[in-house]
């Protein structure tokens, strides 16, 4: 039996716990066909702190892999890291080019600080190479604060007025993970589906080994979205496959801890509520 197939446009964790690794680890256990075109390599020197080396690949590599992959019918199509504004124009023309339907678009962008954007340039080509193409997107508060251009989002209010202005931007649904990032007593993301704001909320889990998670919840919306479920759908059994991942993260080594992909399937899934949100004016 054919299974649905998924790809993922993202870069390469050597640790294997974020990035395409991530997303395949999810494709598999959400019994979809994971196909990959890597943008950039990430690797963690033990030798200097543990310090981040991102390494673009070719143009002409990821070209060439894009054509391979869209030489298929692709039910669902994911974004990760996209380093440059080369990358993420690339990476736009070809999902325009290939007319996916399931378009999710995880703006992972790479930042100095709270505040500073590496290379602003790549906000400016995501909003107008990929954000009109996305059925759905899954920014963190940084990225949505960046995207909606407004300052980071500190509460749910403003969670919500940031999503309302992504969506003014092309994308169709918008899920702006808060997880542990806001003053509460629940670990919480919201979603808008461009007319109702909706929180997804589950038990705050008190680890640091989280590492690939918002990899793993973006990837969990693709194949959801690629096994015929509502975006609605897709989104509340994301939050729930991270979540297990979450609580049942692990060490790797002295550095990070990933999620557990195989959690859900093998242990159940904690609590998640969904709750349907009053509009906000402003």
């Amino acid at each position: 039996m054919a299974l649905p197939k998924t790809l993922t446009i993202a870069g390469s964790d050597a640790s294997g716990g974020a990035g395409l690794e991530a997303d395949l680890k999810a494709f598999q256990e959400h019994n979809t066909y994971g196909m990959a075109a890597v943008s950039v390599i990430a690797t963690m020197d033990p030798d200097n702190n543990w310090a981040h080396g991102v390494y673009t690949l070719p143009i002409d590599v990821l070209e060439a892999q894009l054509k391979t992959a869209f030489s298929t019918t692709i039910d669902a199509v994911k974004t990760g890291m996209l380093s440059t504004e080369e990358v993420i124009i690339t990476a736009g023309k070809a999902i325009a080019e290939a007319g996916v339907k399931n378009v999710v678009i995880d703006p992972v962008m790479v930042c100095k600080g709270e505040d500073e954007v590496l290379n602003p340039g790549n906000v400016t080509a995501m909003v107008q190479y990929l954000l009109p193409h996305a059925l759905v997107t899954t920014p963190n508060l940084f990225e949505a604060g960046q995207l909606a251009g407004i300052k980071t989002p500190k509460t749910i209010a403003e969670m919500q007025i940031a999503a309302e202005k992504i969506t003014q931007l092309g994308a169709k649904n918008v899920v702006i993970k808060g997880g542990r990032g806001i003053a509460h007593d629940q670990a919480f993301d919201l979603f808008y589906d461009g007319e109702k704001h909706y929180l997804l909320e589950t038990a705050k889990i008190d680890t640091t080994y989280n590492h690939g998670a918002g990899c793993t919840f973006a990837a969990s919306v693709t194949a959801n979205l690629a096994l015929g479920l509502s975006v609605k759908e897709a989104v509340f059994e994301a939050k729930e496959f991270v979540a297990a991942g979450i609580e049942h993260g692990w060490k790797l080594n002295e550095f990070v801890g990933p999620v557990h992909h195989g959690a859900k399937s093998r242990f159940g899934a904690p609590k998640v509520t969904l709750t349907e949100l009053e509009p906000i004016t402003y």
